[in-house]
């Protein structure tokens, strides 16, 4: 099996060619893994241009089902292929063995095509998409009204057929009633506790019509039915109503297509009124957040089971009433801070997690009347998690993203974090969530990207084993022979489910070595992952999506494993001694970019158990050990220290990722240092790198543009510096050139050289923030200025107020600049 042309849209991993024994691939240090993108959309040349209408052919294995795929070996003679995974011989069914060739090849197996997608015609559509608007109504007057027109746009991007519910909440949680014809019509839920899918349809009167007689009229729901003239109609009219299920009613009621309730939504939206409960002056505002969750997940989960649904939380503030809340009504409370939670001192965070964590499992087992083993989640897979939870917080002070992100994560959800509604932060953001793909892609063109209910599981050779995954994944507790006992991640399972998912969801995976160094693979073997992910598309049909990857192993030649005592420096990173100079093919297919981010992903995944002190001694010990391993030096000589082109970035790498937001607590809140983990854990690579390490372009009258090193050295009076943080674009202009824009140079027509270096940032910032998911906050500023702020801060301080002269500005802080950190690393390298 020759593996497929290099294609844009492959997986990435940290090394393309792995070593073949347990205690070598240890001895590489950096997590042997990958970064897979499931839903990206695919050129022709890797993968057939449509989805193909048919079920896959699958290995007979009970233990293995893996899909047919070019790796296969197909004998045409007897029509059997084997499965390059278990090495099964199986059956082509009847209709391929009459027609395959190998002139005449179905798309599986066409040699490039390494990702397939089947679009299953054994799964019934489930049904347009469903989304249910919840708004927080104690915002301030204005942020409402910014609110509403937000969510009127919305409705015009939406498809005709989709559903839309709304629930409004502040002191209590309003369900309106969009299928009522008139007038506008809510029911008023006490927002105290939380309300399971039975106890909502109850108050709601939809406790179906079998129970209209008792438990409607109990509740107060709907009213009874008026009576009709003659006795013979009323014998009719009973058993049609007893057909209506509670899931029909809401239906009915509550969830209704777009085309049908828009002139209601909307008048409703107009009327919007700040929540009406007066408020002491020593108290917070009464918002029920979590028992509105809870009661617009119940409405999807007893109306839409099994159908891809949003629902979208838009907050202004912490919940400080009932289930779920964060913080006392008491302004003389604060809210919750890192030192707070580091001393356990924070009494209502742990419950408040543990509430958004149960409305996380209820959602895993999907409505099956409440078994609650992994088993039964496990089986339910198909259920899981088709209800996805986004939060949007417009606030200036914390509003619980962190209680909320575990069921934000466990659905699949999206996280915006924004100071106002009228920002643009927040308004593109929310447009783009409903982004649909470009007329001219085959098939979905003008469709949703969204997709729902999504899982992915892992298949792999038998020479390593799935030690887990990294993302917005749930473990789906799936055992099976190739779960590995060392976990990273969410391990323990080689299924996950990861609920709502885009084209540019990417999770990492894990791998673990297994073979034992006593026994050398054979010469020429081959290592095969693959990918499968089923999800729910936004056109309601179920389709699954194989990725295969094939790649070569690397036996060491006995006696390479240790670096030699002294030897002539210059010779390979392993030292295998002379004669074998050349360097090992593991460290010539080193990805050094995923591997920093699939790095990171640990390193951040590990701050939720363990002090952030321990896991920076953990990066910085890793990273030694990989130069130790990886440089080319003589031993405790740090001059001689080499790194080959391969490893030459990684250092820098680490070095920025010590100092950034995701390892760094100082000058962030704990909502926002759990909103840019969740990010960086759902990005792709590319994505990942500019948040970790971000991007400078150096504008001046002495070129175009060019890129600029994140020094402090690249700071000058007369060049403007375009900054991408990934959260942040900061346009920063130098003394001299901000001092000519205050004279307005730019507007005189000699100076139009001037005026075109003004814009020219500009419009790149634009490009940028174009096609990024949340939008970047856009910041223009000065030097000397505090919006200066964001640019100073990321920059490597080679210059700072202890140093002696030196081009560039000064950095005041006591961080030790990237110079120095080589020359300890580089020291600490070499030390036999």
């Amino acid at each position: 099996a020759t593996p497929p042309p290099k294609d844009p849209g492959a997986p990435r991993l940290s090394f393309h060619c792995w070593p073949s024994s347990r205690l070598e691939a240890t001895r590489c240090v950096a997590p042997i893994g990958s970064l897979i993108t499931p839903l990206k959309k695919l050129p022709p040349t890797c993968s057939p241009p449509t989805s193909l209408q048919y079920d896959p052919i699958r290995c007979s294995t009970a233990t293995c089902h893996a899909v047919l795929n070019p790796y296969c070996q197909v004998d045409f003679r007897t029509k059997l292929w084997v499965c390059p995974f278990c090495l099964t011989r199986n059956h082509f069914p009847p209709h391929y063995a009459e027609n395959i060739s190998e002139q005449n090849l179905p798309a599986e197996l066409i040699p490039q095509f390494a990702t397939c997608e089947y679009e299953l015609p054994s799964v019934p559509p489930a049904g347009p998409p469903a989304f249910v608007f919840c708004i927080d109504t104690c915002a301030h007057v204005e942020e409402l009204a910014e609110l509403a027109d937000s969510i009127q746009q919305i409705l015009n991007l939406l498809p005709e057929d989709s559903l839309v519910g709304l629930i409004t909440f502040g002191t209590n949680v309003q369900v309106h009633e969009l299928g009522f014809e008139g007038l506008p019509k809510a029911y008023v839920i006490r927002g105290n506790k939380e309300y399971g899918p039975a106890k909502v349809g109850q108050l709601l009167g939809c406790g179906g019509a079998a129970a209209a007689g008792g438990a409607g009229k109990a509740s107060g729901g709907a009213p009874p039915p008026p009576p009709p003239p003659p006795g013979q109609h009323q014998q009719q009219q009973m058993p049609q109503a007893t057909y209506e299920s509670p899931g029909q009613q809401v239906l009915r009621r509550f969830l209704l297509p777009v085309s049908e309730c828009a002139m209601t939504l909307e008048s409703i939206l107009d009327d919007l009124r700040k929540d009406p409960w007066p408020v002491p002056s020593d108290k917070r505002v009464a918002r029920c957040t979590g028992c509105a969750l809870s009661v617009a997940t119940s409405l999807l989960d007893l109306a839409l089971p099994r159908r891809g649904a949003r629902v979208m939380m838009f907050v202004g503030g912490p919940c400080t009433s009932g289930p779920g809340a964060i913080v006392s009504r008491l302004k003389t409370e604060d809210m919750r801070s890192h030192a707070d939670l580091a001393r356990n001192a924070e009494p209502l965070h742990k419950p408040a997690c543990e509430f958004y964590a149960s409305l996380a499992k209820r959602h895993a087992v999907g409505s099956q009347g409440g078994k609650g083993s992994s088993t039964a989640a496990a089986a339910n897979a198909s259920a899981t998690s088709c209800h996805v939870v986004d939060v949007f917080a417009c606030s200036l002070d914390q509003v619980g993203v962190l209680e909320m992100g575990e069921l934000v994560e466990a659905t699949g959800g999206l996280m915006v974090l924004g100071d106002s509604f009228g920002q643009s932060v927040f308004k593109e953001s929310l447009r783009r969530v409903f982004q649909t793909f470009d007329a001219d892609v085959p098939e979905d063109g003008g469709k949703m990207q969204m997709a729902f209910g999504a899982t992915l599981e892992v298949l792999t050779s038998r020479e390593f084993k799935v030690s887990g995954a990294i993302g917005p994944v749930t473990s789906l507790g799936k055992k099976g022979p190739n779960v590995s006992d060392l976990e990273v991640g969410r391990g323990g399972t080689n299924a996950w489910s990861l609920g709502g998912i885009d084209p540019s969801t990417t999770i990492a995976v894990y791998f673990d070595i297994t073979n034992p160094g006593t026994s050398p693979l054979p010469e020429g073997k081959r290592r095969f992952i693959q990918f499968l992910t089923r999800y729910q598309h936004s056109n309601g049909r179920t389709r699954l999506r194989a990725t295969t990857l094939c790649g070569p192993w690397y036996n060491p030649p006995p006696g390479e494993d240790k670096k030699g005592g002294a030897p002539p420096p210059g010779v390979g990173g392993y030292n295998p001694g002379p004669g074998m100079e050349q360097p090992s093919p593991v460290k010539m297919s080193f990805d050094q970019e995923a591997a920093a981010v699939l790095l990171a992903r640990v390193a951040v995944h590990r701050t939720e158990t363990e002090d952030v002190a321990d896991v920076l001694r953990w990066v910085d010990r890793s990273l030694i050990r990989l130069a130790s391993k990886f440089g080319d030096y003589v031993p405790d000589d740090p001059n001689s220290f080499r790194l080959s082109p391969e490893f030459s970035l990684f250092p820098q790498f680490i070095f920025h990722l010590r100092r950034s937001q995701f390892l760094q607590l100082f000058n962030s809140s704990p909502d926002e240092a759990a909103y840019y983990r969740y990010i960086l854990s759902r990005e792709n690579t590319t994505n990942s790198l500019v948040m970790i390490q971000p991007t400078l372009l150096s504008y001046s009258f002495n070129g175009p543009p060019q890129p600029a090193l994140l020094d402090s050295q690249s700071v000058r009076p007369d060049t403007i510096l375009l900054l991408d943080t990934f959260f942040h674009v900061v346009v920063f202009h130098g003394e001299t050139c901000a001092a000519w824009r205050e004279q307005r140079y730019h507007e005189q027509e000699e100076h139009v050289a001037f005026r075109n270096l003004l814009e020219a940032p500009q419009a790149d910032a634009q490009t940028i923030m174009d096609n990024r998911f949340p939008v970047p906050r856009y910041i223009v500023c000065d030097q000397h200025k505090s919006e200066a702020r964001f640019l100073m801060a990321k920059l490597n301080p080679s210059v700072t107020h202890n140093s002696e002269g030196g081009a560039g500005a000064q950095v005041f802080t006591d961080d030790v600049s990237l110079r120095v950190f080589m020359e300890h690393l580089m020291k600490l390298a070499v030390q036999s």
